[in-house]
C-alpha cells in the first residue's frame, strides 16, 4: 500500500486556498493534528476558517518558531514558494515539506491508477481529453490537480478507477514518493520563472513528474521538444515518443495524415487527422500526447478514435465564445506565457485583433512581438506588462497598438474595430493576477462582455 497513516502527527498547513483546505480535511480524516497557516486575516478566509474550526483544526495568520517547533510535517500550497521565510525556517530545522499532490499519492487506494500530465503549455486540453479517451472507452476516470479539483479530495474517496492528474512545477517542487503509472511530458519553455528564477530549476521541478518511476511505468514524451527529449536520458520508466513532425520509427506520430502507433515493426492506424475536432497545430501535440497514454493504458483504437472525432476543448483555452457581425470572439484566457499566446495565433488564417497584458511571469516578449507583427491587424494592450509587451512589439515596426485600462474597455474598443470575417482573441501572453483572482476570473468577465454584444445591439 502507498497509504501512509498520518495518525497523530503534527501537520503544519500553508496557504488554505483549495489544495490546502483539501488537504487539511484529509490529513484531519486520517488523525493527524492538523494546523491551518494563511497570511489572509480570518475574517478575510471566511467559512474556510469557519469549516477548518469546526473540524477542531486551529486556523492561524501569524507564525513564530516557538508556536509550531513541534511540528512534524509541513505541506505547503502550490502558490506559497520554498523561498518563504516560514519554508526556510521549517528547512534549517530539518521539517519535511510536501505539498498536497504528494498528501494524494501517499493516500491513494492501490487500486485505482494515476496517469499525470505536464509541460509548459498544453496541460489542460491534454487532462481532458485523456479523461475524455478513457471514458469513451468505458473506463470509470476522473480528473483533478492543477486543472481546479484537489487531487487529495478525489483520490481520498476513491477505491477504483483511473485519476487523470494536470500538474504544474508549482506542485512537482514539493513531490518526494509520488509517481504516477503514466505521465506525459508535452513541452519545455521558459514560463514562471519569478518563482524558479532560473531554466535549470524549473526544468527540475518538472522532471519530478517521472523521478520515481520504474521501468514498468510509461513516460510519453514529445520527441519534437528538444528540452523534453534530452530528459529521456534520466527518465527510469520506459519511455514511448510522440511526434507531429516526425515519422518515429517507434511511438505515435502522423503518416499519410493519419495519426498512427508504430511499434516492433507494426503500425496501428487510430484516427484520421481531419477527423480531430480541435483546433490549431499546437493541439496535435496535445492529442498526440493524449493518444499515445490512452492506448498504453489499454483503451482501444475504434473508442480514441471516436473520443477525437467529438472532443471541442476546455474552458479558457480557444474557446469559441460568439459570433457577432461576422466576427468570431474567442476566450483563450488560459494562455498566461508568450508561448501559449504564438500558438493561439498561429491558429488562425483570418485577421486578428488580440487583447493581451497582464502580469508577466519574468517572460521575454521577443517572439510573441514577432507572431504579432505577423499575424495580427490590431493589437489591445493592459496591465502591468502592458509597456513591456508594448515596448517589444515596437521594435518590430508594428504600430496597431492601443492601450486600455481593463478588459471592459478592451472588448468595446475590439468590437468596434473589427470587421466581417475578424477575430478577437483574448490571449494574453500574460498571468491574470493584476486584475483578477485567476485566469478563469478573466475568461468570464471577457465571455460575459462578448455575449453581451450581440444583446446591445439593435434588432
Amino acid at each position: 500500500m502507498h497509504t501512509i497513516m498520518f495518525t497523530g502527527q503534527k501537520v503544519l498547513v500553508i496557504g488554505l486556498a483549495r489544495s490546502g483546505l483539501a488537504a487539511a480535511q484529509s490529513l484531519h480524516k486520517h488523525g493527524a493534528q492538523v494546523i491551518g497557516y494563511d497570511q489572509k486575516t480570518l475574517e478575510s478566509l471566511g467559512m474556510v476558517a469557519r469549516d477548518l474550526e469546526k473540524l477542531g483544526i486551529q486556523v492561524i495568520n501569524e507564525w513564530e518558531p516557538e508556536r509550531i517547533k513541534h511540528i512534524d510535517l509541513i505541506v505547503i500550497s502550490p502558490g506559497v514558494p520554498l523561498s518563504s521565510p516560514i519554508c526556510q525556517w521549517a528547512q534549517a530545522q530539518g521539517i519535511p515539506i510536501i505539498g498536497e499532490l504528494e498528501i494524494a499519492f501517499r493516500l491513494k487506494n492501490e487500486q485505482v491508477a494515476l496517469l499525470a500530465v505536464t509541460g509548459t503549455n498544453g496541460k489542460t486540453t491534454t487532462t481532458a481529453l485523456l479523461r475524455y479517451i478513457l471514458e469513451k472507452d468505458g473506463r470509470s476516470a476522473y480528473y483533478g490537480g492543477n486543472i481546479g479539483i484537489p487531487l487529495t479530495s478525489l483520490i481520498d474517496e476513491l477505491t477504483q478507477g483511473v485519476v487523470v492528474a494536470e500538474v504544474s512545477s508549482f506542485q512537482l517542487e514539493t513531490v518526494a514518493k509520488f509517481h504516477p503509472d503514466i505521465c506525459g511530458l508535452l513541452n519545455i519553455t521558459p514560463d514562471h520563472l519569478d518563482r524558479h528564477k532560473t531554466m535549470d530549476a524549473y526544468i527540475k521541478a518538472k522532471s519530478k513528474i517521472f523521478a520515481q518511476q520504474q521501468p514498468r511505468d510509461y513516460a510519453v514524451f514529445n520527441y519534437d521538444d528538444r528540452q523534453v527529449r534530452q530528459l529521456a536520458q534520466m527518465c527510469p520508466a520506459t519511455v514511448v515518443y510522440f511526434s507531429a513532425q516526425h515519422q518515429l520509427e517507434q511511438g505515435f506520430f502522423i503518416d499519410n495524415n493519419v495519426i498512427v502507433y508504430r511499434h516492433a515493426g507494426k503500425k496501428t492506424q487510430i484516427c484520421p487527422v481531419g477527423d480531430i475536432r480541435l483546433r490549431g497545430q499546437h493541439n496535435l501535440e496535445n492529442v498526440l500526447c493524449a493518444v499515445a497514454m490512452s492506448y498504453l493504458y489499454g483503451a482501444r483504437p475504434a473508442r480514441i478514435s471516436d473520443a477525437l472525432k467529438t472532443f471541442t476543448g476546455v474552458r479558457h483555452r480557444m474557446e469559441e465564445v460568439v459570433y457577432h457581425n461576422g466576427v468570431l470572439y474567442v476566450n483563450d484566457s488560459k494562455a498566461t506565457n508568450p508561448e501559449s499566446a504564438i500558438k493561439a495565433l498561429q491558429s488562425f488564417h483570418q485577421p486578428i485583433i488580440l487583447i493581451a497584458g497582464g502580469r508577466s511571469k519574468g517572460s521575454d516578449f521577443t517572439e510573441f512581438a514577432q507572431m504579432v507583427a505577423a499575424r495580427v491587424r490590431e493589437l489591445i494592450i493592459l496591465g502591468e506588462a502592458r509597456q513591456e509587451i508594448k515596448d517589444a512589439v515596437m521594435k518590430t515596426s508594428f504600430r496597431n497598438i492601443h492601450e486600455v485600462e481593463d478588459l471592459t474597455e478592451a472588448v468595446d474598443l475590439a468590437s468596434h474595430l473589427a470587421v466581417d470575417g475578424d477575430v478577437v482573441l483574448l490571449s494574453p501572453a500574460c498571468a491574470s493576477w493584476d486584475q483578477f483572482p485567476s485566469y478563469e476570473h478573466r475568461g468570464d468577465l471577457f465571455c460575459k462582455l462578448t455575449r453581451s454584444l450581440s444583446e446591445r445591439s439593435p434588432d
